[in-house]
């Protein structure tokens, strides 16, 4: 059957999760940061995710916003910053902000053009959702932005991938789902969706049950398998 709904992961997937770290390191007087962010980028990302996922094993939900502190909090300690409570505040303001990858605006413009739904399915919050899509200036592109803050769980819970259905309907089939992680797009894949595991870094397929249809090293083909 033809795709009707292209869905977007948010976090590494639209917008590139390292920004933040990164644009803080290039700014004046943080040369000291400058010699820690790729550590400190990997690691608040790493435990952002697991927190996430344990909060959904143990039904201890909280947004996203708090998960964010929270694994920024352990990377600065991980790395000896965690005295400085400037780089904190300035890190998390940019993740407000965060950049979103080249080739995204012509993608779901192509998308958009084509008379397709298009939308986003994040663990984020609201709030923090809706400051990244319009930092990106991508707002006009998307159909919708669903947030995990529906259902009070975090993703790879079915209820989450519900949300989509729910709001476009039609097949699961129809609906192609696109990630840049790969536990993400596994459980998609197993719940039905068609996938596109957008895998920059070139690393193995994940061991799960489903396996992602199209793997890509960016965003760009996704027009071409959205036909």
């Amino acid at each position: 059957m033809p795709i009707t709904t292209c869905i977007f992961d948010a976090y590494g997937t639209l917008f590139d999760v390292a920004a933040a770290a990164r644009t803080a390191a290039a700014e004046p007087g943080r040369e000291t940061f400058a010699d820690h962010w790729p550590a400190i980028a990997e690691t608040w990302r790493r435990k952002q995710l697991e927190y996430t996922w344990l909060r959904a094993i143990t039904g201890d939900h909280t947004d996203f916003w708090q998960v964010t502190q929270d694994g920024l909090d352990y990377a600065l300690e991980a790395e000896g910053l965690d005295g400085d409570a400037d780089l904190r505040e300035r890190l998390l303001q940019l993740y407000w902000e965060l950049e979103a990858y080249p080739e995204v605006p012509e993608v779901l413009r192509t998308l958009k053009d084509r008379g397709l739904n298009t939308a986003i399915l994040s663990n984020g919050s609201r709030d923090m959702l809706k400051g990244a899509v319009d930092s990106a200036g991508i707002g006009d592109l998307l159909d919708d932005v669903l947030s995990v803050d529906s259902v009070g769980i975090f993703k790879p819970a079915d209820l989450v991938y519900d949300l989509v259905i729910q709001r476009f309907g039609g097949a699961k089939a129809d609906v192609l789902f696109v990630s840049s992680n790969g536990w993400d797009v596994g459980s998609a894949a197993g719940y039905g969706f068609t996938t596109a595991w957008v895998n920059r870094a070139g690393l193995p397929v994940d061991r799960l049950a489903a396996r992602p249809l199209h793997i890509l090293p960016d965003l760009t083909r996704i027009p071409e398998l959205a036909k």
